[in-house]
């Protein structure tokens, strides 16, 4: 077997890049938990010592992770000051959690993947899944934050309007199901934003739930319960919707099927699912890349856990998702709303 030398050396490039990656995610987790990014978007530029000081943390742990940063292209570095600093954009991303663009729930995340790693070892081995619930807890908490950003980014102002009179419903007084809610940040989202409705959401994690119940005991208009999607309680829902939920569970033909029975004649399923062509071949960027390693990990685990484990995958793609609704009851399908990360697909009976 004849070896090329430039494509040994340009795929050796990628995985020294892989590897400092991956080594690195940890650090920025990390440095989300002790507020090395915080403060310094806050306080500005800083030495490893000013940092340190300000973050109750041991200089010469900061002075490594600090260059591990700049060498990252994560953070920037002075050299003629002798400082670390963040730019607008850096912000933005690792820093402001409000912001529609952080990725600090992200990487938190990871620390869970990177946890279950045994588990999904002998996953590969046997075929049985792994629950959610298997999960160390930073799972719930870093998908919680890693989704709430594109969801207060757009929920509100993009995808309900692009859903036909569902907002004018809202308004008015609607009666609303979050099935996968998790801990409860698009519930929470539209309960705020729609006084006159009632909101219910429900998961099957009873941690979740509980979690969201604190969240969102000051909300009169706001419930949650622990409820599997093929049979959570209540019927006449005037919308039924799954937030990054339904390519996660075993018998997503079940869970619309419910859906559609608890919906009332003139109502709206919505999912909002990760982005994906429906073509392997066209899915080969970087951020199926993502996606791809958080279904395999993650997502297609979960539902082989469950009855049926038809395991979709977070890249199942439009035509697949339309379908296991159309098999599911309902008649109309179609993609209201898209973002680079993301689509909404509405379904009508």
């Amino acid at each position: 077997m004849m070896i090329d030398d430039n494509k040994l050396h340009a795929l050796l490039g990628k995985l020294v890049n892989e590897v400092g990656a991956a080594a690195n995610a940890a650090l920025v987790h990390l440095g989300d938990k002790l507020g090395l990014f915080r403060s310094l978007a806050a306080h500005g530029p800083a030495t490893p010592a000013e940092l340190a000081e300000r973050t109750g943390t041991a200089k010469r742990y900061v002075q490594e992770w600090l260059a591990a940063q700049a060498a990252s292209g994560l953070i920037e570095y002075d050299a003629a000051k002798g400082r670390f600093l963040m730019t607008p954009e850096q912000i933005a991303a690792l820093a402001d959690e409000d912001s529609p663009v952080f990725m600090g729930g992200g990487f938190e995340s990871l620390a869970a993947v990177y946890a279950g790693a045994p588990r999904l070892t002998e996953a590969f081995r046997t075929g049985e899944g792994v629950g959610w619930d298997q999960h160390c807890g930073c799972l719930f908490c870093g998908t919680a934050r890693f989704f709430r950003s594109g969801y207060r980014a757009h929920l509100i102002s993009d995808w309900l309007p692009a859903l036909d009179g569902v907002v004018e419903k809202l308004e008015r007084g609607a009666r609303v199901a979050d099935v996968g809610c998790g801990h409860g940040a698009s519930t929470l989202m539209m309960a705020e934003a729609f006084p006159n409705s009632e909101f219910i959401g429900f998961d099957y994690h009873e941690g979740s739930v509980a979690h969201a119940r604190e969240a969102g005991k000051d909300a009169p208009n706001l419930r949650f319960a622990t409820a599997r999607a093929q049979q959570f309680p209540g019927r006449d829902y005037d919308l039924v919707a799954m937030f990054d939920a339904l390519h996660d569970m075993g018998d997503p033909v079940g869970a619309t099927r419910h859906a559609r029975g608890s919906l009332r004649r003139d109502g709206t399923l919505m999912l909002v699912e990760p982005m994906a062509n429906d073509r392997l071949e066209a899915n080969l960027n970087p951020i199926s890349r993502s996606y791809y390693a958080f279904s395999t990990q993650l997502c297609v685990p979960a539902s082989l856990s469950q009855d049926v484990g038809l395991a979709l995958g977070a890249q199942a793609g439009e035509a697949r998702i339309a379908d296991v609704v159309r098999a599911g009851g309902f008649r109309s399908v179609r993609r209201a709303a898209e973002t680079p990360f993301n689509m909404v697909i509405e379904a009508r009976p």
